[in-house]
């Protein structure tokens, strides 16, 4: 592996076809719903030459889904390093590929920007195909003012670290946007009673796009409350409003 300085590789000799340009496209997959996705999206995943996805199980049951069979290259967490610079040589041979996440726009938190870095300091286009999001669909389901928002992503799940991220959060005037892993919600919202106060505006977006999608809206402690009450756990976005 040659490492984030980026590889370089002779173009002329690695192409077999001097008219096909590789082309990497970055396409969204739905979050929930199988019927959010677009016709550009999967005329792209019919039409490419592979898909590089994130876990193969799960790319496996969405292409199923569609009836699409391609070949799947696995890029995650655990083999992005080593995997990177063997598709950017397959791709440097003339050929196209999808990149995808288990679900929403990839990046997002997800693998692949060791890739898309390396594709273009080796001139390949990256070429993103939009779709869902479990971040705007949070916001715009949200009805908080989201003008101007504050995306935050994960915080650490080490406690001390985690506190620490939450009081520095208290100075912003943003929404704010915070994503989780399921087992970790009560956790999260009992940190953020504690520390930013139980009457801090919040609305908790709760598997969104999927049968039991729902908007919890009110502060902190009702949230949390109902988080309790209801033993919920699923995929989640949280905002806060401070």
């Amino acid at each position: 592996f040659c490492g984030r300085r980026f590889c370089h590789y002779n173009t002329k000799a690695l192409k077999s076809t001097k008219n096909m340009k590789p082309k990497l496209y970055i396409v969204s997959t739905p979050i929930g719903n199988y019927e959010d996705i677009t016709l550009r999206a999967l005329r792209v995943l019919k039409e490419c030459d592979f898909i590089i996805c994130e876990e193969l199980k799960e790319a496996r049951r969405l292409l199923s889904h569609y009836k699409i069979e391609k070949e799947l290259f696995p890029l995650n967490e655990h083999n992005e390093n080593e995997s990177a610079n063997e598709l950017i040589l397959k791709l440097l041979k003339g050929k196209t590929a999808a990149l995808i996440s288990d679900c929403g726009t990839p990046l997002f938190s997800d693998p692949g920007h060791l890739l898309v870095d390396l594709a273009l300091q080796n001139r390949i286009d990256v070429i993103p195909v939009p779709g869902a999001s479990s971040l705007l669909t949070a916001l715009v389901g949200g009805a908080l003012d989201f003008e101007k928002f504050y995306y935050y992503g994960w915080l650490s799940p080490k406690k001390d670290i985690r506190r620490k991220q939450l009081l520095d959060l208290r100075k912003r005037r943003e929404t704010i946007v915070l994503m989780d892993t399921p087992y970790r919600l009560k956790t999260l919202l009992e940190d953020i009673v504690k520390l930013l106060g139980p009457n801090i505006p919040c609305v908790l977006a709760f598997e969104l796009t999927k049968e039991k999608e729902k908007f919890y809206r009110g502060n902190a402690q009702n949230i949390l409350s109902a988080v309790e009450r209801e033993n919920l756990k699923g995929e989640f976005v949280l905002l806060i409003k401070n």
